[in-house]
């Protein structure tokens, strides 16, 4: 399945580099520790977008779907603040709440823009876990019915709701956190995102065709 799988890598490096400017089946060992639970369940929010895709379903309702899964898989005011970069902590509140909310509608368009079909894939996560300092590194592997598998890993980090995730890995190594940061850098000041905010609200509504963010 050459093309569902170039089409989850196209996803992944949208999602990694957007402002460059599915799975059939989850493994059992998907819910074996606590760190992994919110991959698992994210995986599974993504096979069921990827069948709403193919069945027809319009944009909004696959992304009210997805959204409610995100919100509980994904630290997401600590995945705003590290893609800002060090910057963030100079931001006005409002600012800061609306980068947030905009990240949010912005992980999640990616995923229902681009995962809106299905072809027997299977998603895999593997028993083995990295330490990373106190968080843990969660390994996936996306597998098509044919050729090799992409690696797909998760930052977790613990916190007030419990595991959530705070970076993903493309092929392992390449961090969506680092990437957001390098890209975002000429889109904020001391003080000033408003480039930022302008330019993730376009984002959101090209990746959506209008349906979301106006």
């Amino acid at each position: 399945m050459t093309h569902h799988i170039s089409t989850m890598k196209h996803m992944l490096r949208s999602a990694f580099l957007a402002l460059g400017l599915g799975f059939g089946l989850v493994s059992a060992a998907a819910a074996a520790t606590p760190e992994a639970v919110p991959v698992a369940a994210l995986d599974a929010g993504l096979l069921a977008t990827m069948k709403a895709g193919a069945a027809g379903q319009n944009f909004q309702t696959r992304y009210n779907a997805l959204d409610l899964i995100v919100q509980k898989s994904y630290n997401l005011p600590e995945l705003a603040k590290n893609s800002v970069g060090f910057l963030w902590a100079t931001l006005p509140a409002a600012q800061q709440q609306e980068l947030t909310a905009l990240f949010e509608q912005f992980t999640v368009v990616s995923y229902v823009s681009q995962f809106n079909a299905y072809g027997g894939e299977s998603f895999n996560i593997l028993p083995t876990e990295k330490p990373l300092g106190e968080k843990k590194i969660v390994e996936t592997q996306l597998v098509p019915t044919s050729g090799d598998p992409v690696e797909l890993d998760y930052v977790m980090q613990n916190g007030p709701q419990g595991w959530q995730i705070t970076d993903v890995l493309l092929n392992g190594t390449i961090s969506q956190v680092a990437v957001h940061a390098s890209d975002f850098a000429s889109l904020v000041t001391s003080g000033n995102a408003a480039p930022l905010i302008a330019a993730l609200k376009n984002k959101i509504a090209i990746l959506s065709s209008g349906a979301i963010g106006q």
